[in-house]
C-alpha cells in the first residue's frame, strides 16, 4: 500500500492556520508508470517508490509555469514520478476533436492525481472546455479555490482578506447543451441535481468543520430560478441544520457579489453553484491581490485534479515572464493531498519568503513595495534559494499538526416521489400575432386539457398579454390538463400529430409533471 492523504486536503492556503491530514490508504498502483524522459523535471523525478502523477503541461503559458513549478516542487522535495500527456489545442489541431487522447484517460485513470497547467478552450466554437471535460468524466464535483491577501507585499485594499470558495463542479450550466430553436433564439440548459447540491453543500460544511472555519455561506439567485437555484439553497438549509455550531447564511448573488468585492473580510467559506463559483473566485482572487497567485483543487471519490485558476494567457506564451504562483501553490496542495506534508510545508514557506522578499513578476510588481522584477525561471530560482527560510512578517504555514480528516461527502439515497404527468409545453417557431397562434395551438386539442398559457422569452403574453412587450419568433405553449382528469403521453402523442396537421412548426416540448403533489414546472412570469 502506499500512503495518499486524506481527499479533502488541508490546503494550507485556506485554513488559516494550518493543520495535518490523517492519511489515506488506497491500493499501490500496478502499473508502472510511464515517463516521458523529454522533461528534465519529469525525468529526475523518476526514482523508485516515488508517487505517480499525471502532468499536462498545456497551451500558452502552460509549459513555462509547469517546468518552474515541477522544478521547485522537486527541489523542495516532492517524491514524485510525473507521467506527461498531452492534451489541448495541439491535440485538437492534430484532428482528434476531444482534445484529449484516449491514452489520456488510462494515466489518469492509473494515478488518479492530475497536475494540470492551463489550456486554452476556443471562445464561440472548436473544443468543448477541456477543463470541465477533465472534471465531470473523473467526477471532480467539489472545486477548492482559496483566496487571501499577502499585504503589504502584494497590493491589496483588503489586507485581512482569507476566504476559501467551494464550488460546485459538474452541474449548472456548465453541461454545455445548448441548441438553436428558431431564426431568433438560441437555449442553454441549465441542469442542477438533488445529489449534486448534496454532495458540495456537505463538502463545504465538513471543510468549515476540519479546518476551523466559523461560516458558511451560499450565493444563489433563487428569487428568479425558484427550481433550481431553489433546490441548491434548500440543500444548504437542510445540511446547515446538521452542523450548529457552524453560523450559515444564504445572499442573493448579485448582491453578495457586491459584498464580496467591497467587503471580502465578511466571509469565510462560500459554495454556490458552477458559474458563480467560477466568476466569483476570479474576482475574489484579483482582490486579494493577482489571479496569478491563486491554486484550485478539484476533488472527487476517485480522483483529484489540481491547477490554477487562471487561463493560457496566449498573449504571454514564450516571453518567461508569466507568474507559476497559482499552478506552484496548486502542487503544494498536491503534495499535501498525496501524503508528503514535508515538502509541501518547504515549498510554501519559501515561497512566502520570496514574496516578502520583494521578489515579484510583472503582474504583481509594484514600485515601493517590490524590490526585484524577475522572469518566470528567476522566481523558480529565487523561491529554490529560499528552501529552508520561513518568512519573518507573513504567518509561516505548517502542514504537519493535528488536523481532522473528512471522507469525501456522497449524496443519500432518497426514496423516489409521486410523479404524475399533468401537461406539455410545445415551443414553437412562428412570426403569427399571438391571438391568431392561440386559434392554430387550440385546433390540436383533443383530449380533456386546455391551452392555459402562451409565453415569449418567459413572459405571459396570453391570455391577457400586454401590448408593450417585445417578442421573438420563440413561444412557449402550456396545455395542462382539467380537474381531475389524466393526462397521458398518448395525448401528447395525439396533440402534436394534430398541431402537424395544422402546420404548427413545434421546435421542442417539455412534459409537465408533479411530484409529490408539487409543480414540477415554472410559472410564466405575469402568470
Amino acid at each position: 500500500m502506499i500512503k495518499i492523504a486524506e481527499i479533502n486536503f488541508n490546503n494550507g492556503l485556506a485554513a488559516g492556520k494550518n493543520r495535518g491530514l490523517q492519511p489515506l490508504e488506497v491500493p499501490a498502483m500496478n502499473d508502472t508508470p510511464s515517463i516521458d524522459s523529454s522533461s528534465p523535471s519529469a525525468a529526475a523525478s523518476a526514482r523508485p517508490g516515488a508517487v505517480p502523477i499525471t502532468v499536462a503541461y498545456g497551451d500558452g503559458i502552460g509549459p513555462e509555469i509547469m517546468e518552474a513549478s515541477l522544478r521547485v516542487l522537486l527541489a523542495g522535495g516532492a517524491d514524485i514520478a510525473p507521467e506527461t500527456i498531452s492534451i489541448g489545442e495541439q491535440v485538437y489541431l492534430a484532428g482528434n476533436t476531444a482534445g484529449i487522447e484516449p491514452s489520456a484517460w488510462d494515466s489518469l485513470r492509473r494515478t488518479r492525481v492530475f497536475y494540470k497547467a492551463p489550456i486554452t478552450t476556443p471562445q464561440g466554437g472548436g473544443f468543448k472546455s477541456l477543463n470541465v471535460t477533465v472534471r465531470k468524466s473523473l467526477g471532480l464535483y467539489s472545486n477548492i479555490r482559496p483566496c487571501r491577501s499577502y499585504a503589504p507585499y502584494v497590493a491589496t485594499r483588503h489586507s485581512g482578506m482569507d476566504l476559501v470558495i467551494i464550488r460546485e463542479n459538474e452541474e449548472d450550466l456548465y453541461a454545455g447543451i445548448e441548441h438553436r430553436q428558431t431564426d431568433d433564439v438560441y437555449q442553454c440548459l441549465k441542469l442542477i441535481s438533488r445529489p449534486g447540491c448534496e454532495k458540495i453543500n456537505r463538502y463545504a460544511f465538513a471543510y468549515a468543520r476540519a479546518y476551523g472555519r466559523k461560516k458558511v455561506t451560499c450565493f444563489t439567485k433563487d428569487n428568479i430560478m425558484k427550481l433550481t437555484d431553489g433546490l441548491f439553497h434548500k440543500v444548504f438549509r437542510e445540511v446547515a441544520e446538521e452542523y450548529p455550531e457552524i453560523e450559515n447564511e444564504h445572499w442573493i448573488i448579485d448582491i453578495g457579489a457586491a459584498k464580496l468585492a467591497d467587503t471580502p473580510e465578511a466571509f469565510d467559506v462560500l459554495v454556490m453553484p458552477n458559474l458563480y463559483g467560477d466568476v466569483l473566485s476570479d474576482v475574489a482572487a484579483q482582490i486579494a491581490g493577482s489571479v496569478g497567485l491563486a491554486p484550485s483543487a478539484n476533488i472527487g471519490e476517485h480522483c483529484a485534479m489540481f491547477e490554477a485558476i487562471h487561463g493560457s494567457a496566449p498573449r504571454r506564451a514564450g516571453q518567461n515572464v508569466a507568474n507559476p504562483s497559482g499552478l506552484l501553490l496548486a502542487g503544494v496542495m498536491m503534495l499535501v493531498h498525496i501524503g508528503q506534508p514535508e515538502a509541501a510545508e518547504r515549498v510554501h514557506n519559501a515561497w512566502l519568503k520570496t514574496i516578502e522578499d520583494g521578489i515579484h513578476t510583472y503582474d504583481i510588481f509594484k514600485p515601493g513595495i517590490s524590490k526585484v522584477q524577475v522572469s518566470t525561471s528567476g522566481f523558480a530560482d529565487a523561491i529554490i534559494e529560499r528552501l529552508g527560510q520561513k518568512p519573518a512578517k507573513l504567518d509561516p504555514v505548517t502542514y504537519s499538526g493535528s488536523g481532522e480528516a473528512f471522507p469525501v461527502p456522497t449524496a443519500s439515497p432518497r426514496k423516489p416521489a409521486k410523479k404524475v404527468l399533468v401537461g406539455i409545453d410545445v415551443f414553437v417557431q412562428s412570426t403569427t400575432p399571438v391571438d391568431d397562434l392561440a386559434v392554430k395551438m387550440k385546433s390540436g386539442i383533443s383530449g380533456a386539457y386546455d391551452l392555459a398559457m402562451i409565453t415569449n422569452r418567459g413572459v405571459k403574453v396570453w391570455p391577457q398579454g400586454l401590448p408593450e412587450t417585445f417578442c421573438t419568433d420563440h413561444w412557449r405553449c402550456r396545455y395542462l390538463a382539467r380537474p381531475d382528469q389524466p393526462f397521458t403521453l398518448e395525448d401528447t402523442l395525439t396533440l402534436l400529430q394534430g398541431l402537424n396537421r395544422a402546420g404548427v412548426d413545434f421546435v421542442k416540448t417539455e412534459l409537465l409533471f408533479t411530484f409529490d403533489g408539487e409543480p414540477g414546472y415554472s410559472l410564466g412570469q405575469g402568470q
